[in-house]
């Protein structure tokens, strides 16, 4: 099975990154908004299944699911609310 993650990039100035490790293509965008073609273009070269980074959330999640229309799987990582003290720790906003 031929499948896919993506995820942003820490930095915006990157170019889009992609990698192939055996069957799983990896795939780093600069912003969210930019997943759903990407998506597409995936499910056109046969990738079976998409799973997405945390970062995406809800809203990013449905707009990959509505791009792919059906046609593959689409899943996502989330957290529990008892990795949010870590994620804060690591993404710099202690006290919000």
């Amino acid at each position: 099975m031929k499948w896919a993650f993506i995820y942003t990039l820490d930095d915006l100035n990157q170019p889009e990154r992609r990698d192939t490790i055996g069957s799983l293509v990896s795939i780093g965008v600069r912003k969210i908004d930019d997943a759903p073609a990407i998506a597409r273009q995936l499910v056109a070269e046969g990738v079976e299944l998409i799973e997405l980074c945390g970062g995406f959330g809800g809203a990013g999640l449905g707009a990959v699911v509505a791009a792919v229309n059906g046609q593959v799987p689409v899943g996502a990582v989330f957290y529990g609310v008892d990795a949010s003290n870590g994620l804060r720790r690591l993404f710099g906003k202690e006290g919000a």
